[in-house]
């Protein structure tokens, strides 16, 4: 009995790690995406605003170069780093147990950012964020790819962590 409540922590604190390693990887694909549209794009404030243009439909329609405006900031934030999250935790449930190391980590990631981000791109964005193709596809993709790499970095220490405790913990 023990050892199950030993093992039921050590997952709840592993899905807590890939649950920070979501939030970290959104920020990162946030700093990318955003610095770039602020320079070059339509507005620093873009992202965010288009992310929030899903829920705020007459946001589909926000004049370009995107200003600051509080609530669509925080509901496209609070967006942005919940599908990260979720996101996070399918690419766990898919390969979790198969990253032993961070390369391994990273190019998964990298891999598997770049296919969300040609679902979301061609398929998802399409029919119910069309605002978003707004953005610079390159710099999209790239944004994705950063997002990727981190998450991957991140997510071997979470899963192999738990798995040494969890040897421990038998023992």
């Amino acid at each position: 009995m023990r050892a199950l409540i030993f093992t039921h922590f050590l997952m709840i604190s592993s899905m807590k790690k890939v649950f920070v390693a979501g939030l970290i990887a959104s920020i990162a694909m946030a700093m990318v995406e955003m610095i770039y549209e602020g320079i070059w794009g339509v507005g620093f404030w873009s992202a965010p605003v288009f992310i929030a243009a899903t829920v705020l439909r007459d946001l589909q329609a926000v004049p370009i170069p995107v200003s600051f405006a509080l609530v669509p900031v925080l509901v496209g934030l609070a967006g942005h780093m919940m599908n990260s999250v979720i996101l996070g935790m399918i690419f766990v449930m898919l390969l979790g147990k198969h990253l032993t190391t961070r390369i391994q980590g990273v190019s998964y990631g990298v891999m598997y950012a770049i296919i969300v981000f040609l679902l979301m791109w061609f398929a998802v964005l399409p029919a119910i964020d069309p605002v978003m193709r707004a953005l610079n596809p390159f710099v999209f993709v790239l944004a994705h790819i950063v997002w990727g790499a981190v998450l991957g970095f991140m997510v071997p220490i979470a899963f192999h962590s738990r798995k040494e405790e969890t040897a421990k913990a038998a023992l």
